[in-house]
């Protein structure tokens, strides 16, 4: 069976998508810090476990994606 990959594109939109979920997740990580209303911080709590869950979802992408360019 032939190995599915990304195309280039999809490799850098892939790779784009995960350093914004990435960002995402450490700012409501860090403000979570400096923080003082419980609403706001479990809203922030709510953002961190949906950007970890989309992180995992984008690294299975990204064992496809396609990093050096030979043809």
């Amino acid at each position: 069976m032939e190995k599915k990959s990304l195309a280039y594109h999809e490799t850098m939109e892939t790779h784009e998508v995960l350093n914004l979920n990435t960002v995402s997740l450490l700012k409501s990580k860090l403000m979570q810090g400096l923080c003082f209303d419980n609403d706001l911080k479990a809203l922030m709590e709510k953002n961190v476990h949906q950007s970890i869950a989309a992180i995992n979802e984008l690294k299975e992408f990204y064992k496809g994606a396609r990093t050096n360019y030979i043809e």
